[in-house]
């Protein structure tokens, strides 16, 4: 998508009341709870409907993108309800995967790209769809991995994309399948989370020129080896996994560390400390490597048993760097170099132009409007900093847009950010969790 396209868009599928980012009244001193990580939450949901027993997950995070992938197990016969006496908790009960019905992807690329494998399993046909942003996504390479694992998959409209339909015949021979995931992480993961349940399990090979967001299929390694799933990866680029049961499990999710992202990087925009609890020792999520970065651009980070606090003083600076391995960073740390004290350049997602929009195209675009200088590479962004004024941002149905939007907001007066309740995909309630960090 180009960015005259994003500029002309109207969005009025998505149309509503522009909220007035807060500017920030002096310097913070916060502590933000932030909900679990989508990421693993989706990825624990999937193993526990194919698993051999129930599981319980503890701080079930409830967002846009999780009930859409609860909702889509119940489709295909898995049970996922309140664990008992509490609304934090979820228990899955795992059944018979069923077919005959249909999955509302939303906007939620895990639930579009990790349910086909899982829909393979079932009998009977399960057509997928979405958001009409999400028609726009590339499912093309989850869709020949498939086919060409015996799996019957009808496309009904544009050849690799939403809307499909698969045809499960309860059973998946396995075996070797090569897709090139130079577009997403994701196609990697699908296919890895339900291949225990293959009859050969699979060998994967990753065959494009690059490979993003490499810690995001060290997390699925990661949650089928805690399930007792076998996995070998001592291979670059290529992924065995054994065929055999796995295990329901009693697991608490971890916070979400991208989405604490904004939180704490509003510490450096506005001075002062934000504080998140629950920071882990050791993850696998990609958000995992903030500290390191705003150390870079000028903060100061102290873990405190699991708190992890970031200290600003209002001063940023810009730098170069590589973000291949956490993409979902990327427009939480444009707003930052947008305010920065020197240019900045993004390198190594260029795989971002199919996330929930173009997002290389939407930051160009959007901080630009506000008087900002912002200009697309073959793979990121090189981002000068000017004088920015307010305006809308618009977010094209994306919430790190939003949420990008919002640290904008704490240093230029005026800004109102689009449609900010695209958040919920991810975050339940940003604007009550913005509002608290801001007093």
């Amino acid at each position: 998508m180009t960015t005259d396209a994003l500029t002309d868009r109207p969005d009025a599928e998505h149309a509503a009341a522009l909220w007035p980012a807060p500017q920030a009244p002096g310097p913070l001193d916060a502590t933000v709870e932030v909900p679990g990580s989508k990421s693993l939450m989706n990825r624990y949901l999937v193993l526990a409907a194919l698993a051999d027993s129930p599981s319980r997950l503890r701080g079930a995070l409830r967002s846009r993108d999780t009930l859409l992938m609860a909702a889509a197990l119940r489709a295909l016969g898995i049970g996922v309800e309140d664990a008992p006496g509490t609304t934090s908790d979820w228990v899955v009960t795992p059944g018979s995967l069923s077919g005959g019905s249909d999955v509302d992807c939303g906007l939620a690329g895990t639930v579009m790209r990790f349910l086909p494998a899982v829909a393979a399993l079932a009998e009977g046909p399960v057509r997928f769809d979405g958001d009409p942003h999400a028609r726009v996504r590339p499912m093309g390479p989850v869709l020949r991995a498939l086919r060409a694992l015996e799996v019957p998959v009808d496309e009904h409209g544009e050849p690799g994309h939403l809307p499909f339909t698969v045809t499960g015949r309860g059973r998946v021979r396995g075996g070797h399948v090569d897709v090139d995931a130079s577009g997403s992480s994701q196609f990697v993961s699908g296919l890895l989370l339900a291949a225990a349940r293959f009859e050969q399990g699979l060998t994967l090979r990753h065959t494009g020129p690059t490979l993003p967001s490499l810690p995001h299929i060290e997390m699925t390694v990661d949650v089928l080896r805690a399930a007792g799933v076998t996995v070998d990866d001592s291979r670059p680029t290529i992924w065995r996994v054994e065929p055999g049961t796995i295990a329901g499990r009693d697991v608490r999710v971890e916070p979400d560390l991208s989405n604490a992202a904004p939180f704490l990087c509003a510490a450096m925009i506005a001075g002062g400390t934000v504080r998140v609890p629950g920071w882990p020792a050791q993850t696998t999520q990609p958000g995992g490597l903030l500290p390191g970065i705003l150390e870079r651009m000028g903060a100061t980070t102290r873990l405190d048993g699991d708190v992890l606090a970031v200290t600003g003083t209002g001063r940023i600076h810009g730098l170069d760097l590589d973000l291949h391995a956490a993409g979902e960073l990327t427009p939480t740390i444009a707003a930052l170099a947008a305010l920065a004290d020197s240019p900045t350049r993004i390198r190594g997602v260029a795989h971002l132009r199919g996330h929930e929009t173009d997002r290389l195209a939407a930051l160009s675009t959007e901080i630009t409007r506000l008087g900002g200088q912002a200009e697309q590479t073959s793979d990121g962004l090189v981002i000068t900093p000017r004088p920015l004024t307010g305006g809308t941002v618009r977010t094209y149905a994306d919430h790190r847009m939003a949420t990008a939007g919002a640290l904008l907001g704490l240093a230029v007066p005026g800004v109102r950010v689009e449609d900010v309740a695209t958040t919920a995909k991810t975050i339940p309630d940003f604007v009550g969790l913005w509002s608290g960090m801001l007093g």
